[in-house]
């Protein structure tokens, strides 16, 4: 099963853009009304104490697979393949993240996300990351459905 991000063209994200060879590269995947995303950090995403994961770095874990998990309903409900032309981008219109514990660096980072509500242009989706079968966070994303002449916005 191809992952959500790799179906997406020109996706130069940090978090999840596969054209982004120095990012984090997440990979989401639906299974029934959830998404998954599986992620091993890096020993250079520790926190101060280094065995656990940078506060920051699970974030950027919750909103760019929240984002993924809402672009990709967004398809869904439009009977369409992810990707497909015109694209449907959205953006992160508020990301909270409650942290339940710390995050070991070196086990698997798990993120399982559900849609929680969905409009026409706002999805909100709830977001658990566990770490060995723990729950070490859990985060809110509202994303944006934003119009196709986002992405060609010159500055």
């Amino acid at each position: 099963m191809t992952a959500i991000q790799d179906q997406l063209a020109h996706n130069h994200c940090y978090g999840c853009g596969a054209d982004n060879e120095k990012g984090l590269q997440i990979k989401s995947h639906w299974h029934g009304d959830e998404c998954v995303c599986h992620y091993m950090p890096r020993p250079e995403q520790c926190a101060g104490p280094e065995q656990y994961v940078y506060g920051g770095t699970i974030a950027s874990l919750v909103d760019c697979h929240s984002i993924g998990t809402a672009l990709s309903n967004y398809y869904k409900l439009e009977g369409r393949d992810v990707g497909a032309a015109p694209e449907i981008w959205c953006v992160t219109g508020r990301l909270t993240v409650n942290y339940l514990a710390p995050t070991p660096i070196d086990k698997e980072i798990e993120v399982r996300s559900t849609i929680e509500e969905v409009g026409e242009r706002k999805t909100r989706v709830k977001s658990r990351v566990y770490s060995g079968g723990i729950q070490t966070a859990e985060g809110e994303v509202i994303a944006i459905r934003v119009p196709d002449s986002w992405k060609n916005v010159s500055s």
